[in-house]
């Protein structure tokens, strides 16, 4: 059965670490909406229409993974409810939806160890956007990346 996962959560909560980790476990194709949006220029303001032209970019792609069989998981921060449902609408497979959370100071507290970091400021904004609104499956991210992986496993095919 073809199923896609969506990783969402606010900025250093841990989404890319996470996706890559079980998109290996799952055998799947991971598609990064940030490097998207990066890649292609789309990020300018944060507006829905850079989000919705990721997934334009996005869709594609998913598709040909899915059409053999292999799942998707994609990683954002998924501000935007329309960008989710636009995804979903989009694609023909069953959809799983995780949003991952860990208090901002754990967020804040990550993207210092990056290099480089992308700020506290940043990481405030980011969170605001992405805990304004609940979608799927909860997940404390605030364990170390194999039981994260392992709960999200356990609601999977």
């Amino acid at each position: 059965m073809a199923y896609f996962v969506i990783l969402r959560g606010p900025l250093g909560v841990g989404k890319t670490t996470v996706s890559r980790v079980l998109a290996k476990a799952i055998d799947a194709t991971c598609v990064s909406i940030d490097r998207i949006l990066d890649e292609h220029g789309l990020w300018k303001e944060g507006r829905l229409s850079e989000f919705l032209g990721a997934n334009e970019i996005a869709v594609p792609l998913a598709r040909r993974s899915l059409a053999n069989g292999t799942p998707v998981v994609f990683d954002g921060n998924f501000y935007w409810k329309t960008q989710i449902e636009d995804l979903i609408d989009r694609l023909e497979a069953r959809p799983f939806v995780f949003t991952l959370k860990a208090p901002l100071a754990v967020c804040i507290r990550r993207d210092n160890r990056r290099d480089p970091p992308h700020g506290r400021e940043a990481a405030r904004a980011v969170y605001a956007k992405t805990t304004k609104f609940e979608w799927g499956i909860g997940i404390d991210a605030t364990r170390p990346v194999d039981a994260v992986v392992r709960e999200i496993r356990a609601h999977l095919p």
